[in-house]
């Protein structure tokens, strides 16, 4: 059986950047440098009796893939470092995340409060999923603290939001928003994948679970699909094990150590992106046929004071608002050669979607508009190209949409 590296015992004193190269480390009897990759459904045992010791929980090991594999074991420690967590389970993908952190928590009769500045799939948990069990839910502007405090109830079990939000970067007071929680006895559940564990660390502001779509960043190059879930380790035994070993949603074993490869490189993308990105956001800020642009590194973003206390960086994800309405979104966005157009992000290559017409399609125009989504608003996820092709790209994009 694989066994713990002995250097992984040292994890806990390490740099994030060693961390994401080192941490969690299982080796078989072989030596192998690179993480092994297991690719089996389930284990052989030496007797009946030991069987009996694993499903009984007796004794440490493998059972069957679905509920733990070693690869997938690999990347689960290794997120768990980087997060500070005391426990974290991997997923198939992030919304599988997302789905298994809250239904596995709540149940009828309990109360839901949700930024309503959310991901198109994240706001269908909400909104339709939850109400099917008979959860209660309550939207409101994330960005406001006083929302939060009047919408919490005696049975609010939980809170919920993405901070960055997907598309429009508005961002939540992580410890304010956990502090109101916290007083109702409301457990804080936590989407970071835009500013990725990088950038921000939930958990030391008050949170209680974070979620990731480890298909962005953490893969970082448009190869595969996972999740996370990061939580306490009485969360993880009252709750989620159950849940995610009798529902199934689980993460390929080739899946985990393409992500295990991914999180070596993880810091170094985020940096340069972010640096991109902020070149990129302060150059569209400039030019009159942009109506708008919203970057978290910017000092006009509209919560540049609690990004400052909670963000280490901008991020890598630009909004903007190009003059003259979905046409010439439009005719921008098909005059790019370089940036490709694409509903995902955290990719080494850059991406731009509409996200009217793609991540938040299926919302009604009102709840749109209440969200600040326009159609001239367009989502550039900044990759790893050189900031002046990019901008080269934006600016005959700019031309085009001008004629």
């Amino acid at each position: 059986m694989a066994q713990r590296d002995k250097v992984s015992n040292s994890s806990q004193q390490w740099a994030p950047e060693t961390l994401l190269v080192h941490g969690g480390q299982l080796r078989t009897e072989f030596g192998e440098t690179a993480e092994a990759l297991f690719l089996t459904q389930s284990y052989v045992y030496d007797s009946a009796e030991q069987a009996e010791a694993r499903f009984a929980g007796d004794e440490p090991g493998f059972i069957y893939t679905r509920f733990s594999n070693p690869t997938v074991a690999m990347f689960e420690e290794r997120m768990r470092l980087l997060e500070g967590a005391e426990a974290a389970r991997a997923t198939a993908t992030g919304m599988a995340a997302v789905t298994a952190a809250l239904l596995s928590y709540l149940r009828t009769g309990d109360h839901i409060v949700a930024a309503r500045a959310m991901f198109g799939s994240c706001r269908y948990i909400v909104d339709e999923l939850c109400p099917r069990f008979g959860i209660e839910t309550t939207l409101v502007d994330g960005s406001d603290v006083e929302q939060w405090r009047k919408a919490l109830r005696p049975n609010t079990k939980a809170v919920f939001f993405e901070t960055p939000a997907n598309p429009t970067l508005e961002v939540v007071d992580i410890a304010a928003v956990s502090a109101l929680a916290h007083d109702v006895g409301a457990l804080v559940f936590v989407d970071n994948v835009f500013a990725s564990p990088i950038l921000q660390k939930p958990l030391a502001l008050g949170a209680d679970v974070v979620m990731y779509s480890a298909t962005k960043h953490i893969d970082g190059q448009g190869r595969c699909l996972g999740g996370v879930v990061l939580c306490s380790e009485k969360f993880l035994k009252d709750y989620l094990h159950t849940f995610l070993r009798q529902t199934g949603p689980s993460l390929s074993p080739f899946n985990a150590w393409v992500l295990l490869k991914g999180l070596e490189t993880l810091p170094l993308r985020v940096n340069a992106q972010c640096a991109t990105a902020a070149k990129i956001a302060d150059w569209l800020a400039q030019q009159s046929a942009v109506e708008r642009v919203l970057y978290c590194g910017r000092s006009d973003h509209p919560q540049a004071e609690i990004i400052k206390r909670q963000m280490s960086g901008g991020g890598q994800v630009v909004t903007f608002e190009i003059v003259g309405g979905k046409e010439r979104a439009f005719r921008f966005v098909n005059a790019l050669r370089l940036i490709r157009i694409s509903n995902n992000l955290g990719d080494a290559k850059s991406l731009i979607t509409h996200p009217a017409t793609t991540t938040h399609q299926r919302l009604s125009p009102e709840a749109r508009a209440e969200l600040g989504i326009t159609d001239s608003m367009l989502r550039l996820s900044v990759g790893l190209e050189a900031a002046e092709d990019l901008i080269a790209d934006l600016e005959a994009g700019l031309a085009a949409a001008a004629e």
